[in-house]
């Protein structure tokens, strides 16, 4: 049976959310291994003082040069590309993947290798934009060049766009529709653990803003509800229970 989605939390409080999960892992004789898959330029999660070792996978080589040259979080570094890259089997405590599967086409060749990668009682955790939600309906139907315009002149991001840099193009493959996700936990095993929605924090004032405002009121609207309003992404905890 699905798991229930549970209270909509902010994206501020995402990554301590993420981190509690973690952290009730058991502790072993050795780290946590954990798989960062699509790492981008950050570590955002904060395990504390719980021992782990941290490999970084990417398809963007500069990006992955500047996790290793500047922001110098992670242990191991692998330039490669999802679907195809070599791993070993039953490696990792942890697969952590943020904001990668909605750029992904074959998207499913992803999950097959988490499974295959993560032990017994691991966690496969999946942060994505909710395809059904204003934000990732947006997403979907407006061209990646209006991405990085958007990047540009509202987030202020001058390098968006650039080798390394955010926004990456949109594909959203079917297997990343919540309904889709968990039937093929269901198929290979693996237990839905927990399914949060995520949501912004719109405290902030402005014409920007407020035409922001009246374009996901709009659409939530005029969709009758069918594309959401009240949350923008989603959050799945995927844990391995299958011998």
């Amino acid at each position: 049976m699905a798991k229930a989605l549970l209270p909509v939390i902010s994206q501020l409080d995402a990554g301590r959310v993420i981190s509690g999960h973690i952290l009730r892992l058991p502790k072993g004789e050795t780290p946590l291994q954990i798989l960062e898959a699509g790492c981008g330029q950050r570590w955002d999660l904060d395990l504390g003082d719980r021992e782990y070792i941290l490999t970084g996978v990417d398809l963007d080589g500069e990006a992955l040069r500047i996790r290793a040259d500047v922001t110098r979080d992670l242990h191991r570094t692998i330039v490669g590309d999802l679907r195809t890259v070599e791993l070993p089997d039953d490696s990792y405590d942890v697969i952590y993947s943020s904001y990668v599967l909605e750029h992904i086409s074959g998207a499913d060749k992803v999950l097959e290798n988490f499974r295959k990668w993560i032990r017994l009682n691991g966690l496969i955790i999946i942060r994505l934009p909710d395809p059904n939600s204003v934000h990732g309906f947006t997403s979907r139907v407006t061209p990646h060049w209006f991405h990085v315009f958007y990047y540009r002149n509202f987030y202020k991001r001058k390098n968006a766009g650039k080798p390394g840099y955010a926004p990456y193009p949109i594909v959203y493959d079917e297997i990343i529709l919540k309904s889709a996700i968990t039937k093929w936990c269901q198929r290979v095993g693996l237990k839905m653990d927990a399914v949060y929605p995520i949501t912004y924090v719109r405290n902030k004032v402005g014409l920007k803003s407020l035409i922001v405002r009246m374009y996901v009121t709009a659409v939530d609207l005029l969709s009758f509800g069918a594309i959401s309003r009240k949350h923008e992404d989603m959050l799945y905890v995927i844990k391995n229970t299958a011998s």
